[in-house]
């Protein structure tokens, strides 16, 4: 079954801080009936999340502090894709800032949402292989742990407590699935 998009009869931006934009959407269906929703809105741009590939057998991951759980967090390095930026350019970047690692190859797996009932935040997938030693500047507060972590202990990894964040977890999926095609 095919539907018809909503109507957005009005929208607006109601509350906004430093990072969140909350924008109210007014819309009206296909039959005929109106609901306002609200969404968080994001960035115009978009982020990338790097799965950095060391080697054959080896991933990177970084250790930062999330604020959001008021810890130290395992996940794959991530930022915003910058105006003008590609999402492999960005990712590139970001790899370089977080991690001190640039790519010679780049491959875009999958844009993947969180929440979209209610945030319209794409994230686009990047795997990054043929590694090379780069830093760039960031704007991290204080550095970044680099982990190697061993692909074949994947299931190890879905296991701790600190590697807790869905968009990781989505993309040790899709990484599996890609090295599964790769060495076919």
């Amino acid at each position: 079954m095919t539907r018809k998009l909503p109507k957005i009869k009005k929208q607006q931006v109601i509350a906004k801080t430093r990072i969140f934009a909350v924008e109210e959407l007014e819309l009206e269906f296909s039959n005929g009936v109106f609901r306002i929703y609200e969404r968080l809105k994001a960035g115009k741009h978009g982020a990338v999340m790097i799965i950095p590939l060391l080697n054959e057998t080896t991933m990177l991951l970084i250790k930062e502090y999330a604020a959001g759980t008021e810890r130290y967090e395992l996940a794959f390095p991530k930022g915003l894709i910058d105006p003008g930026e590609s999402a492999t350019e960005a990712a590139n970047r970001e790899l370089q800032e977080e991690a001190g690692y640039a790519a010679n190859s780049l491959k875009e797996l999958k844009k993947i949402t969180l929440a979209p009932g209610y945030l319209s935040h794409e994230m686009n997938l990047v795997v990054a292989e043929e590694l090379y030693p780069s830093k760039l500047d960031g704007d991290e507060p204080e550095p970044i742990e680099v982990v190697e972590w061993d692909i074949s202990r994947i299931d190890e990894l879905l296991e701790l407590d600190e590697f807790s964040e869905a968009r990781s977890i989505a993309a040790v999926y899709l990484l599996k699935r890609y090295l599964e095609q790769k060495s076919r």
